[in-house]
């Protein structure tokens, strides 16, 4: 599992481009509440940026490492049908390599999201882990802005209402 998650942090670190800039407490807030409904947050406000070549290579090579093996074992067997069949084939497969890389590319964009969240929650809210406060503040967050309560006091607000609890 580690040299998984190794290798997926390299990839994320390859594939993206990441700001030095911290992420500021309410975008840190905001972000949450998107990825904890299951929304694309703006990776502006995260900090960062995707090198679409650089996805494009990564996902040529992965293709590649599955499709050659793949096509060396079934070459055989293809040869011997008839040739429409090896044409229908082969377009169904182009449509879902091309398809596949956007699924490819949310998946990696979901990734560096959490990644960059927690990165952040360990600044913010050393504390407090993320995976067991993400949703209570959350809710908090949700109603601070039902309160309008102001930027400048929104730390406060949200760790008196932490402690509250």
């Amino acid at each position: 599992m580690t040299r998984e998650r190794n290798l997926k942090e390299k990839i994320l670190d390859y594939i993206y481009i990441l700001s030095k800039q911290p992420i500021l407490l309410r975008d840190l807030l905001e972000a949450n509440r998107q990825y904890n409904e299951g929304m694309h947050v703006d990776p502006a406000k995260l900090g960062f940026r995707l090198r679409l070549a650089r996805a494009y290579l990564v996902y040529i090579l992965i293709i590649l490492a599955i499709v050659v093996p793949l096509s060396a074992i079934l070459h055989k067997p293809l040869a011997n049908i008839d040739p429409h069949i090896s044409i229908l084939g082969a377009m169904v497969i182009t449509a879902v390599i091309f398809i596949g890389f956007n699924f490819f590319r949310a998946k990696l964009r979901d990734e560096i999201t959490k990644r960059q969240i927690k990165k952040s929650w360990r600044l913010r809210f050393p504390y407090f882990s993320y995976e067991e406060y993400n949703q209570k503040i959350e809710e908090i967050y949700v109603k601070a802005i039902k309160e309008e309560i102001s930027k400048k006091d929104l730390e406060r607000y949200i760790l008196d209402n932490l402690v509250e609890d």
